[in-house]
């Protein structure tokens, strides 16, 4: 489970003033961006024409990772504030933490495997006990203890910080710098910050596809006396209101073998199907440098020139979304056009086998480094 310090949530509750909400939510951008690297690692380990079931569901989670990204700028500029995604410590160094929560969980870029599923994508998806459904035959568990505030937790406090703000007069919501592209995004999932309604709409569905959906159902119970009281029951759904797995239960079934159904038959209500297999196959996953960095291939070599174009592409992805949330919406389409040529530099970097050094035999893997242009370098060395 990614903790978040309870100081955090703390902050976000004695805000006072628009203001004071806007570096958490860019630190919701960072915190959303900075799994993306991780995921992508891993997708891009994928040899050709296999574990498609498998690349499906890294893929799907990538997007809606970025979703979130755009979400979370759509709401920072409607309440004032402004998005900052092209500088150098807005990708993490990995291995590391991530941006904004407790740093007992390392995560580093790695090719996929079970084990980086479950000790880092499922940990970092995870809610505070996340329910354990049973794959047929094959038990498994896996639960975080419930000690930190989690990520949904976090996005509440500023759905509610919003609204409290919002009826004081002190936050004004406007529909500025919004970002809506229906080519890539449903305005189901992605649609303009006019209100608070929206603005907590948009924040609710980072949680649902994070976490799950919970359901608050209340009854009106008669006692003997004719009095009435309410009694809530909550029912928990690990599936979105888009009908997929939440992405904790999306991973899980890479690791339980099988897709996740409804099951009336099982106290839970859902189960991990056998019968609807989503196998690994770990022959089919390209052994790639762990926590690539450019400065471990030999300047002048292949291998650090495809890294070092890899970078450069990557930085351009974070230019075009710093001009995406700052005035120039439609640049999206261009910005995401980047990541399909990031997959084909990734691909060109995976089929090149390092002969020396102790990554011998292994795979050149992107590093996910911000690089300075040219002129960048230039006046950075003036300074």
């Amino acid at each position: 489970m990614l903790k978040i310090p309870d100081r955090i949530i703390q902050e976000i509750h004695n805000a006072t003033q628009a203001a004071d909400l806007y570096r958490h939510l860019q630190a919701a951008i960072e915190l959303e961006h900075s799994t993306i690297p991780l995921y992508l690692t891993a997708l891009y380990s994928i040899q050709p024409n296999s574990n498609q079931e498998v690349a499906e569901i890294l893929f799907s989670v990538v997007r809606e990772e970025m979703l979130h990204m755009v979400i979370a700028a759509n709401v920072l500029n409607a309440i004032g504030g402004t998005p900052q995604v092209n500088k150098p410590d807005f990708i993490p160094t990995y291995p590391g933490h991530l941006p904004l929560v407790q740093p007992d969980l390392i995560v580093g870029l790695a090719p996929l495997s079970k084990e980086q599923i479950t000790k880092t994508f499922m940990q970092i998806e995870t809610s505070i006990d996340p329910e354990d459904y049973p794959a047929k035959p094959v038990p498994f568990a896996l639960r975080a203890t419930e000690e930190y505030q989690t990520i949904g937790d976090f996005y509440q406090a500023i759905i509610e910080k919003i609204t409290d703000l919002h009826h004081q007069g002190a936050l004004t919501i406007q529909r500025r710098n919004q970002v809506v592209n229906e080519k890539w995004f449903p305005r189901t999932e992605l649609f303009e910050i006019t209100d608070v309604d929206k603005a907590n709409e948009a924040l609710k569905l980072i949680i649902v596809q994070g976490e799950g959906t919970t359901t608050v159902q209340k009854t009106r119970v008669c006692s003997l006396n004719g009095k009435g009281r309410s009694q809530a029951t909550q029912t928990f759904s690990p599936f979105d209101p888009q009908h997929q797995p939440a992405h904790y239960y999306r991973f899980a079934q890479i690791v339980k073998g099988g897709r996740l159904v409804p099951d009336p038959e099982n106290p839970g209500g859902f189960v991990y199907d056998l019968n609807q297999p989503i196998n690994l196959d770990s022959e089919k996953i390209y052994p790639l440098v762990k926590n690539s960095k450019a400065e471990m291939y030999p300047e002048g070599s292949r291998a650090r020139r495809l890294v070092d174009q890899f970078n450069y592409s990557y930085t351009s992805l974070l230019n075009g979304l710093q001009k995406t949330f700052n005035g120039h919406p439609d640049y999206l389409n261009t910005t995401i056009g980047v990541m399909f040529e990031l997959k084909l530099q990734a691909e060109e970097m995976a089929e090149l086998k390092i002969k020396t050094g102790p990554d011998a035999e292994k795979r050149v893997a992107p590093s996910f480094e911000y690089q300075l242009s040219r002129a960048e370098k230039a006046i950075s060395s003036l300074i």
